[in-house]
């Protein structure tokens, strides 16, 4: 379960259109409505635009929402980044093993050189990256050995995680310093890595004119003090950055907690808050009406 509450973002457009399509006469011009799948494993926009998305509805500009949260009856954006590029990174490293007692001296341990490794990955963030940029790597996985035959030296061992980002610069910094440092740690301890890194998503970056728009639309549905107009930028990664390189757009934030419901994203307890329906499609009626407005 993806507990995100796409089923509410799915509502939210719906209600908009039914409404839209009964009111042609309180806007000019084609509004293209998008269901896209698959934002879970970042797949849908790639697939909705090779199967010719923008060029069987052509569309001058593209704008998106999902809930966070955050208190009912709020909205949240940013010009530039507001969402980070997904990667995923995974080391493999190989040594001889041997018995963890009478052999231990003659092993090349990949168990010890793993832990020196995920110490290592700290630095990346908190001394390569400058300080006023953003990353995050995390460590997820770690395989090796067996619990049947503790007192065995592994000869293999397999570390995985995540790694974000805001810019290209980061991105790449990342990449580089995750393969340097398993090459050069083995390599200290007679062992090998291999490294795979994945590059699944990017940056989502809002473009300024389309962001002020979203922001005074947002204005008219719960007015000034309940949009905050320069959030802080989330680590979560978001497909519909791969549209917002096709067109110019925007992708805002929409609170939906309240006294008597609590919502955290990807959370078993996650139930999509229905009160927050009414805000969405009222956020969607009025960006229709502004942005084709003669």
């Amino acid at each position: 379960m993806h507990a995100c509450g796409h089923d509410g973002h799915t509502a939210m457009l719906r209600g908009a259109a039914k409404y839209l399509s009964k009111h042609h006469d309180s806007f000019y011009g084609t509004v293209q409505f998008i269901f896209q799948p698959a934002e879970e494993n970042l797949e849908g926009a790639i697939a909705m635009m090779n199967d010719n998305l923008f060029e069987r509805f052509p569309v001058d500009a593209i704008y998106g929402i999902h809930n966070v949260p955050e208190q009912l009856g709020t909205f949240s954006i940013r010009p530039g980044p507001l969402m980070a590029a997904s990667d995923r990174w995974y080391v493999t490293f190989r040594g001889t093993g041997d018995h963890g007692g009478a052999g231990a001296h003659l092993a090349t341990d990949v168990t010890v050189l793993q832990a020196q490794f995920i110490m290592a990955l700290q630095t990346i963030v908190s001394r390569n990256v400058n300080a006023v940029d953003t990353a995050v790597i995390t460590v997820g996985a770690i395989q090796g050995g067996s619990f049947v035959s503790a007192n065995v030296m592994s000869s293999e061992i397999r570390i995985g995680g995540a790694a974000r980002s805001l810019t290209a610069s980061v991105r790449d910094l990342i990449e580089r310093r995750i393969n340097e440092l398993a090459d050069n740690l083995a390599n200290a301890f007679g062992c090998t890595a291999h490294v795979e890194y994945s590059r699944e998503g990017i940056p989502l970056v809002n473009h300024d004119e389309q962001t002020k728009r979203a922001i005074k639309v947002a204005e008219e549905v719960v007015g000034s003090t309940n949009v905050n107009k320069n959030r802080k930028s989330l680590m979560g990664g978001e497909d519909f950055a791969f549209m917002l390189l096709k067109r110019p757009g925007a992708f805002i934030f929409m609170g939906i907690n309240d006294e008597t419901v609590f919502n955290k994203l990807h959370s078993p307890d996650y139930n999509f808050n229905d009160d927050a329906i009414p805000f969405g499609v009222a956020y969607w009626i009025s960006l229709v009406q502004q942005e084709l407005n003669n």
